[in-house]
């Protein structure tokens, strides 16, 4: 009586693990070639045998029988990265890059398949899509703790990881130059020094010199201007226009928080990491925005036409996608905004007192300032600031955008189209930054 075949085939099976587990790959191969027999479909019985039939040279019977073990599994993401490794070895580059890309949409979190689609691509000769891919690939592996050095680097990577990480440096360092060239060619090249500082500086090219250690912008720091905490009135006489309009903008401001039509500014999940409250009541930070990353809010506009007319006469940072932020930032009593840092050192905050109750102050690099209704005050939130309401009443300030004075007419413009190609890049290759908060 013959055994059932599901006997045979589990028999065939566990010779093959064993085989394998004391390092005879012959025999193992011979049971898992016993096993399609019965199984043609086994997906683990495919894979061992292509392995095989790869070390004997055969990269075409391989390359079938992965395709095999595909069709058998389709959403295993492993069995696909070994079929794109396979079609690289075999030259079909295009097709590895099919492969990996499907097994990348199955499972983004693998950097070494990410890797191989970067060498696929670049071997095709599609330079932009290869640096994303690298990119891909080496803050996917960081994230884990890995690629970070030799030592978390596994050897037979490690040249791969390297040239990876040129290419990536020389790709973004010749895409961003290309933002920069025309205006250096309108304003001069001596009049963009700073600019290409900052842009080695954004690079890793050279270090950043910071004149006060206080200062430590999360993203872009632009050399070879004043370190401050709060700038002086006089650098912004446009400001003088807002004040005189604080009354007007009061009285929007007053129909705003009577029909309570405002968001959380950090969103709904996100509070617990930047508030905290001195009360028996949890912290609330709201805001009423005209403009959030660039893009205005016409409803919030045409509710308060006084005001957005205001906001939209004075100099404002536009940058795509990025610049102006402009809103009405509302703190609740007992909320505290915690300690963090801004951005870039190119963009300051302004803020025009509206409602402003007793014990509420903020505070930039260690100095404090209680703020006085009606009367703005400007700041680099690249060093450490934190704001809070003691009190029992609820703060109000309307936040903008003001350039850095320090900065000319034509770094301005660099600065704007740079951050707006950093924004494009990062978000084509999935790394782009949260957006700082705005005390």
């Amino acid at each position: 009586m013959q055994p059932p075949p599901l006997a045979v085939s589990a028999s065939c099976r566990e010779q093959a693990l064993a085989a394998w587990q004391r390092g005879d790959t012959a025999a193992a191969e011979q049971a898992f070639r016993r096993l399609l027999e019965l199984l043609p479909d086994d997906a683990e019985a495919l894979q061992f045998v292509a392995t095989c039939e790869l070390g004997r040279g055969d990269a075409e019977r391989a390359i079938a029988l992965l395709a095999a073990a595909h069709r058998a599994e389709p959403e295993d993401a492993a069995v696909l990265h070994r079929l794109g490794e396979v079609q690289m070895l075999a030259g079909a580059h295009q097709a590895a890059v099919d492969s990996l890309r499907q097994g990348l949409q199955l499972a983004p979190g693998m950097f070494v398949a990410r890797l191989r689609l970067g060498v696929a691509l670049e071997q095709l000769g599609r330079r932009h899509e290869a640096m994303l891919a690298y990119l891909g690939a080496l803050d996917a592996a960081q994230a884990q703790g890995r690629w970070l050095s030799d030592d978390t680097t596994a050897p037979g990577l490690r040249e791969a990881v390297k040239h990876a990480a040129r290419f990536v440096a020389a790709g973004r360092r010749e895409l961003f130059d290309a933002v920069i060239e025309p205006l250096r060619q309108r304003y001069g090249r001596s009049e963009l020094t700073r600019v290409d500082q900052c842009l080695a500086i954004y690079l890793h090219e050279r270090e950043a010199d910071l004149p006060d250690p206080r200062q430590r912008p999360t993203f872009l720091y632009f050399p070879g201007i004043p370190s401050r905490t709060f700038y002086p009135r006089e650098r912004f006489p446009e400001h003088a226009r807002l004040e005189a309009a604080a009354g007007t903008i009061g009285e929007e401001l007053r129909g705003v928080l009577a029909q309570d039509d405002l968001v959380p500014f950090l969103g709904t999940n996100a509070s617990g990491e930047l508030l905290d409250s001195s009360g028996t009541q949890g912290p609330a930070w709201d805001a009423f925005f005209f403009y959030r990353h660039g893009q205005r809010h016409d409803l919030h506009c045409t509710r308060c036409p006084r005001t957005s007319a205001m906001l939209d006469s004075l100099p404002l940072v536009r940058v795509r996608e990025h610049a102006p932020e402009t809103l009405f930032s509302v703190l609740r009593p007992g909320t505290h905004i915690l300690p963090h840092r801004g951005v870039t050192n190119t963009r300051l905050v302004t803020h025009l007192p509206l409602i402003v109750p007793p014990d509420c102050a903020l505070r930039v690099g260690g100095e404090t300032h209680v703020w006085e209704q009606g009367r703005c005050v400007t700041f680099d939130d690249t060093f450490e600031h934190e704001a809070w309401n003691r009190g029992t009443q609820t703060r109000v300030v309307l936040i903008l955008d003001s350039w850095n004075p320090d900065l000319s007419e034509a770094e301005r413009a660099a600065v704007a189209d740079l951050v707006a190609a950093i924004g494009d890049f990062n978000r084509e290759s999935g790394t782009a930054p949260a957006a700082p908060p705005r005390s």
